[in-house]
């Protein structure tokens, strides 16, 4: 994580845990332009769209009053979904045994995985000091240590109806 991006956490986490929220996570995406900030909310019961308004306003008037980031951007307030994205290593413990798809900052490498591979799709086995240790679908079992992941989320297990 970057030093921008843990500035704007320290100043915005606060707003939103102070509305009874969990503050999930962020992404602020540089696009030139037309940047975007993304903040995930979330509750025991979920979030809907008066929920994420609420806190886009509360949060607008923070970066109004702060002007944290130069230019111009796009506010985004969001549930994590159904593919939940993982930010932090708490949220790896939290989902052990759930399936996730992750991308990480260097290829890795090992016998059954590829040469230089850096996108996976494995189950979270266990979480061990600052390592995440994944099983693969091969049955390959990869430890990776949590600075290392880019971006994770958690694959969506939709039941068939029938």
């Amino acid at each position: 994580m970057d030093i921008k991006t843990q500035q704007l956490e320290a100043l915005l986490e606060p707003v939103v845990t102070s509305m009874e929220y969990e503050f999930v996570g962020m992404e602020y995406i540089s696009q030139g332009r037309h940047s975007i900030l993304r903040i995930y909310i979330d509750t025991a019961d979920g979030v809907n769209v008066d929920d994420c308004a609420k806190v886009s306003r509360q949060l607008s008037a923070v970066l109004d009053v702060e002007d944290p980031i130069t230019g111009e951007y796009s506010l985004e307030v969001s549930s994590p979904g159904l593919n939940r994205p993982l930010f932090k290593l708490s949220h790896y413990e939290q989902f052990i045994g759930q399936e996730v798809k992750f991308k990480t900052l260097r290829p890795q490498y090992g016998p059954h995985i590829g040469e230089g591979q850096r996108k996976f799709k494995a189950v979270i086995n266990s979480v061990e000091d600052d390592t995440v240790i994944f099983t693969l679908e091969n049955n390959e079992i990869l430890s990776i240590a949590f600075v290392d992941i880019e971006k994770a989320n958690l694959v969506a297990a939709i039941n068939k109806i029938k």
